[in-house]
């Protein structure tokens, strides 16, 4: 499971290295996001700081559905989709390389929108720990739901309008959660953080499994 798993995502990341959508496109938007926000709410900048962890998770969302659609439209072409299917590789290899190679483009997107809210947002970092525990547990949550919900959506003439309906509502209990976290974490208190994270590993680790469980299934339904 693990060989396969590290065959589908090394195959993701170089088509997507190759194709640089995600550096001319899904990073470019993102940016867009935030400096959008940045000149709607400039008049008042302890507003701006004090929404900025909702603001970026909302951008890590949106971006997120970009990356999702591209992991699966790459598998449009020339009938990828049922190679993949005759592959003989394991269903759940297949899930946690699709998976995994979204997580890797999210987590360096997280990376330059944090940039992007410290300068934009005049947001000063703190907690480091709880940061980064809140990212890890919340993009392996977005990766493993949207995965899953990706290939539902994969086979159908409307994915691209089907899947943000169907991945938004799964996904808001994780975007709730992961705002509070980083919003105690810069707050300095911490305590009221830590329910947050706990959470959000809650539901990384129920996606993941379903995941694991479902993902060949829904790829033969496909």
């Amino acid at each position: 499971m693990w060989r396969d798993a590290a065959l589908v995502a090394g195959k993701d990341l170089r088509v997507e290295a190759r194709s640089r959508v995600g550096v001319n496109q899904v990073v470019p938007f993102a940016l867009l996001v935030l400096i959008v926000f940045a000149f709607a709410l400039d008049s008042d900048r302890g507003t701006l700081a004090s929404v900025g962890p909702g603001l970026f998770w909302v951008t890590v969302l949106f971006s997120g559905l970009l990356a999702i659609q591209r992991s699966f439209v790459i598998e449009a072409d020339d009938d990828a989709r049922d190679a993949l299917r005759l592959s003989g590789l394991d269903g759940a290899g297949i899930f946690l390389g699709k998976a995994g190679a979204v997580a890797a483009q999210l987590a360096v997107l997280e990376v330059v929108l944090a940039l992007g809210v410290v300068v934009l947002y005049n947001v000063h970092l703190h907690g480091a720990v709880m940061l980064l525990l809140t990212c890890l547990a919340a993009t392996v949550g977005l990766a493993a739901a949207g995965t899953v919900y990706g290939i539902i959506a994969a086979g159908l003439r409307v994915r691209d309008t089907l899947l943000p309906l169907l991945v938004l509502p799964v996904l808001a209990p994780v975007l709730l959660a992961a705002a509070r976290a980083c919003e105690a974490a810069l707050a300095g208190t911490p305590s009221e953080g830590w329910p947050w994270v706990r959470l959000l590993f809650v539901f990384a680790t129920i996606y993941v499994t379903f995941g694991v469980v479902a993902f060949g299934p829904l790829l033969e339904e496909a």
